[in-house]
């Protein structure tokens, strides 16, 4: 009887994207909702800007103003998602029925739908692949199977910054 989670595409205030994925990640842990609320993503590029005759890689939103959100519809999750601070409403809704990305959607969009295989321990030491901290070595400090998540130091400066990753944005150094 469980129904199987489908990615939705959230509309969001221009801006607010990363806003809302910080208030859906926290609503669905208080409410214990992890299993119908699965995840919740911004999309993001790497983006050369040229600025001075200088190159820099920048993170860029590829869908400014909207949140995909994967998750079973059920009343609650949809009232939770809906409701949420900055949300306009779901793309392609027909009154209370939103609908769901394809399979085809989902693949030209680049969400990753395969689960990343992760065989980590606390201590190991790991390579960041994504975000700005890409190509640095860091230290595993905590792992979230739960959300796919591990929290890493990295070595910059001569101290440790704290940073919590995604199990598709590091890979196990050998």
């Amino acid at each position: 009887m469980e129904e199987k989670a489908r990615w939705y595409v959230v509309h969001t205030y221009s801006g607010y994207e990363n806003k809302v994925k910080v208030n859906l990640e926290k609503a669905i842990e208080n409410r214990n909702l992890g299993h119908l609320l699965q995840g919740v993503e911004v999309p993001m590029e790497e983006v050369i800007e040229r600025k001075d005759d200088k190159e820099k890689v920048v993170l860029k939103k590829k869908f400014p103003g909207y949140v995909l959100v994967k998750m079973v519809m059920t009343e609650d999750t949809w009232y939770i998602v809906r409701n949420t601070r900055g949300v306009t409403g779901f793309v392609g809704a027909k009154s209370n029925n939103p609908v769901p990305l394809t399979d085809e959607e989902v693949r030209a969009m680049g969400i990753a739908e395969t689960q990343a295989a992760i065989d980590l321990v606390i201590g190991e030491s790991v390579k960041i692949i994504a975000t700005p901290f890409k190509g640095f070595p860091a230290t595993v400090v905590e792992i979230h199977n739960d959300k796919r998540k591990v929290k890493v130091e990295v070595e910059m400066f001569g101290r440790a910054t704290p940073a919590e990753l995604d199990f598709n944005q590091i890979e196990k150094i050998y």
